[in-house]
């Protein structure tokens, strides 16, 4: 047995190594010096190309040089179609990338549970760059990391790309998954080398927001897979200005619990050390330093201190640094999900992110908004407006001392009335899972 087990791992050891080495060569062929070698190559071989050198070869440049930012679909020289890998039907692997918080993660992670609970025998694999692995791991989830491109010294887009590529293919390999699925705004081109050429694995794109035109997505990215998902949101979404021929589907927003799971309120004071008889205030708004007098954490903290019998709990990032405060009326939460904790509060000071703003709205906590007015294509402010039409939501764009004062002064009064406004609790996390399944 022993030795038909070494003979085994041999052979995979073999196939693995020569797989590697025919990444290697393509890699090689499909990178800029051998392909401008090539071009030359060839017109020194066939000197009556030389003539139309001066003109051929920026051409061949500009098309590279296309291809590299996104603009034109990427070579495909070299790559090997056939894949002799038997997909298990019970397999998946989750790809969130990371972003400023957790977005992509707890999208991924509301996937994870919401299949735990559906398809218990299903095998869930992470592959991130969030360094969070201890989430995913406590819940039985193998874990796979790789760090973002940042952390190293010096490493190149290439470089990381290739590693991506390994890391991804090892994993696809070695688990033999019957669906992958990555949820980010850019699809980085190692993954989607990784995965090009698998018709064994259905590919899905998680993907917020639509394709728009000008943005910076590879032309080709799309076609890379067999379903883009896209979670909806409180606010209007626009139609997709790229066409593609990929199946598309639209899912409600994904949250990572429902309110029904949430701690009750008692256990979720005594688990965070809150007084039972206080009023609490949830504050969470990003890398603000509250010993700044200028950010807006430090604000919001000055502002809600005035009120006597108020407590705060500020949400503190576990990407971030960690908040240096010493007030008996101020608590540190360095938790995930902090959603377990939401009963315990009473009002909330947020930005107009995706995610914060989906959970209090299931929680149904009145909220104080200060939306980033700068996010591009994330209309914060209008996600925002949706809390205050519907009752439960008040917003700050000022962003003074005085403006904000007064708005938590309008917020704890506008609590009293609206506090058990229904919300409907869709979650995109199961109307996903039932349409692959």
């Amino acid at each position: 047995m022993e030795i038909d087990d070494t003979n085994e791992h041999e052979e995979n050891r073999s196939v693995r190594k020569v797989r590697m080495l025919q990444r290697e060569v393509r890699r090689v062929r499909n990178s800029v010096s051998f392909r401008l070698g090539t071009h030359l190559t060839n017109a020194i071989r066939k000197p009556w190309k030389l003539l139309f050198l001066p003109i051929t070869f920026p051409i061949r440049c500009l098309q590279i040089g296309l291809e590299r930012i996104g603009k034109k679909p990427t070579l495909k020289s070299g790559f090997d179609d056939s894949n002799e890998i038997v997909p298990r039907n019970n397999s998946i692997v989750l790809f969130p990338t990371n972003g400023v918080g957790f977005g992509h993660f707890t999208r991924m992670y509301a996937i994870a549970l919401e299949l735990q609970k559906q398809e218990p025998k299903m095998e869930i694999i992470f592959f991130t760059t969030m360094p969070t692995l201890h989430i995913p791991y406590v819940d039985n989830f193998s874990t796979y990391h790789l760090a973002g491109r940042k952390k190293y010294n010096d490493m190149t887009s290439s470089t990381w790309n290739m590693l991506v590529e390994e890391m991804l293919t090892l994993i696809f390999e070695t688990h033999n998954p019957k669906y992958f699925m990555f949820d980010g705004a850019y699809p980085y081109r190692g993954m989607l080398n990784a995965i090009y050429g698998r018709a064994e694995i259905q590919k899905i794109w998680m993907r917020r927001g639509m394709f728009r035109k000008g943005a910076s997505i590879p032309v080709d990215s799309i076609e890379h897979f067999d379903l883009v998902a896209h979670p909806g949101d409180a606010m209007r979404c626009f139609e997709s200005e790229i066409s593609h021929k990929v199946e598309t589907i639209q899912i409600s927003p994904i949250t990572l619990f429902q309110s029904k799971e949430m701690l009750p309120r008692e256990d979720a004071k005594m688990r965070l050390n809150l007084p039972i008889d206080v009023n609490v205030t949830y504050v969470q708004l990003g890398a603000g330093q509250i010993n700044d007098i200028d950010s807006e954490v430090s604000m919001v903290v000055e502002a809600l201190l005035e009120h006597e019998d108020m407590h705060i709990v500020i949400g503190e990032s576990m990407l971030g640094e960690r908040l240096n405060i010493s007030n008996d009326r101020i608590h540190i939460l360095r938790d995930y999900p902090n959603v377990l904790y939401f009963n315990a509060f009473d009002y909330s000071i947020q930005a107009g992110g995706y995610n914060s703003f989906h959970e209090m709205r299931i929680a149904c906590i009145p909220t104080l908004f200060l939306p980033n007015m700068n996010t591009g294509m994330d209309d914060q402010k209008a996600r925002c407006d949706v809390a205050v039409s519907e009752g439960w939501g008040v917003v700050n764009i000022k962003r003074d001392p005085k403006s904000i004062s007064k708005d938590i002064n309008k917020l704890i009064l506008h609590a009293v009335n609206k506090k058990d406004t229904p919300i409907d609790e869709n979650n995109g996390a199961l109307e996903l899972i039932n349409h692959l399944f």
